[in-house]
């Protein structure tokens, strides 16, 4: 394929995605979604390969979602899909690893074909059950689990699946809503993908994603037989409020001869009794972002550029969680993976890591009662720390790393909910020092302030074990759960009387180097 229309045509595939999303976020209920982007698009070929994402998103999600297409289309094989068809699941173990992400899959057709899919996964505010928060005692008390099926037969809603959903979560509204948005982004995305075929005389996009992926795994390839070989050894300590210690070590192994990163997680803890456990796919997502973003992040994300990296972890391990374990805050020990992984790849590739940050976001969600007796909730899971410190920059303030959410403004949640902010600001001497320094953490204090009682379910993590500097670079400052001034040595979900303070105090990124910075 000529290389010029090779690159027209592979760009028209990101823009094709990328208004995927846009659409997505602007028909989304939810705020999670709509203002913070945690969402995840691609598009798959006909045997359920990633060909392409779209820019916005999370790692967690998106390269699950890579792997969640493939599990979908082993169930539901294309011959026994019809026009009008759409699958759903939110099965964690195939999918991103809790309920409350919902994946849905979109044929794309072109006459009486199929030409691909589009797939997302989006946060839903609410699957029923215990919620965001750590304190279920196993998958089944965390919320409705939906199996593989169809949403959509024929083009018309599935009654029975509907049904079942609906009668299932506090806000069926909000649900019902979000997955028609998920739906009608993908098709969108399988308009737009139409037209692009027909403005290029190609009747499918079969040699063209083959194109992409060949060249996408030849240049990751390519990219690892330039690393020296051996296997590169780290660990680290995550603590939660309730005083419990998860270890994760890794070895990552390098074999230039076969152009293959093996990453294995044996000897890490095993599972939690708290819905902190990862699947294996969720483990596998965040792996593979960061290998691939310290060895060629300009290389597509797609079924190529991952094939080269692989995973083990212990069944039945932190990492590699098996049902019916609980694992909706799995994101706690998900995002923890890449600061280890960066010890490791500390060893070979040292100019192009970053020092340890303050890991997984916060999350906090609030539930009651509204003045006129209506309930509500609402989740905020996007309080970050600071990143950790690289060789020739400091690390980022409040910045989410390693996944990609953004910060919902406060007025947007005092908007949708009764809580009422009274700080969010910078922390401040929180950074960890050296040559560069790390990124500050941030202050939050909020309250529900309107004469009922409320419950809180928050999933902090780093509280006494601080992000470690790179290199002779300090640690961070560590986080900081207190209720009315009170430190809370639990993950379960409390409660609260109107007008309890709650203030979160994150902690702050690694130093890289010694020394002090550059004036």
């Amino acid at each position: 394929m000529d290389a010029i229309e090779l690159e027209v045509l592979w760009q028209s595939l990101v823009s094709t995605v990328n208004e995927q999303a846009k659409a997505l976020q602007r028909a989304a209920f939810s705020p999670i979604v709509r203002e913070a982007g945690d969402l995840a698009n691609a598009l798959f070929d006909r045997r359920g390969r990633m060909v392409a994402q779209a820019v916005t998103g999370t790692p967690g999600h998106i390269n699950s979602l890579a792997v969640a297409a493939g599990a979908i289309l082993e169930e539901y094989p294309i011959e026994t899909i019809e026009p009008g068809d759409v699958l759903v699941t939110n099965d964690p173990y195939k999918t991103a690893g809790q309920l409350l992400d919902v994946t849905v899959l979109v044929p794309a057709w072109r006459g009486d074909r199929i030409i691909g899919f589009f797939g997302s996964t989006i946060h839903h505010t609410d699957v029923g059950g215990y919620g965001i928060g750590a304190g279920a005692r196993d998958v089944f008390e965390e919320g409705l689990w939906i199996p593989i099926c169809k949403l959509m037969r024929r083009g018309e809603r599935n009654d029975d699946v509907w049904k079942f959903i609906l009668a299932n979560v506090r806000e069926p509204e909000h649900m019902a809503g979000d997955l028609h948005a998920q739906m009608a982004s993908g098709e969108i995305g399988a308009a737009r993908l139409r037209q692009l075929l027909d403005a290029h005389g190609l009747e499918d996009i079969e040699e063209l994603g083959e194109e992409i992926i060949r060249r996408s795994e030849e240049a990751t390839r390519r990219a690892i037989r330039a690393l020296p070989g051996g296997t590169y050894r780290a660990s680290s300590t995550l603590d939660l409020a309730d005083g419990s210690e998860i270890e994760i070590r890794v070895a990552v192994t390098v074999d230039p001869d076969r152009g293959e990163i093996l990453v294995d997680y044996s000897g890490s803890s095993g599972a939690s009794p708290a819905g902190i456990n990862v699947v294996k796919n969720y483990t596998h997502a965040y792996t593979t972002f960061t290998i691939r973003s310290v060895l060629n992040p300009e290389v597509p994300n797609n079924f190529g550029s991952l094939a080269p990296i692989r995973v083990e972890a212990p069944t039945g391990s932190i990492v590699n969680a098996q049902s019916p374990a609980p694992c909706t805050a799995r994101h706690v020990v998900g995002m923890f993976l890449p600061m280890p992984l960066l010890q490791a790849l500390a060893q070979v590739l040292p100019e192009t890591v970053m020092a340890e940050g303050a890991g997984a976001v916060w999350t906090c969600q609030v539930s009651g009662t509204r003045r006129d007796g209506r309930p509500f909730i609402t989740s905020m899971f996007n309080y970050a720390g600071g990143v950790g410190a690289r060789a020739r920059k400091p690390g980022l303030d409040a910045t989410a790393y390693p996944t990609g959410v953004a910060a919902v403004p406060v007025e947007v949640v005092e908007s949708s909910a009764p809580l009422v902010f009274l700080r969010k600001e910078l922390r401040r001497d929180s950074a960890g020092g050296g040559a560069q320094p790390g990124g500050l953490g941030q202050v939050i204090e909020f309250t529900v302030d309107n004469g009922r009682d409320w419950t809180l379910n928050a999933v902090t993590s780093r509280l006494a074990h601080p992000p470690l500097g790179l290199f002779g670079g300090g640690s961070g400052a560590p986080g900081s759960f207190l209720v009315n001034g009170e430190p809370v040595r639990t993950q379960k979900r409390i409660d609260l009387r109107s007008g309890d303070l709650v203030r979160l105090e994150l902690p702050g990124g690694g130093g890289y180097g010694k020394g002090e910075p550059a004036p």
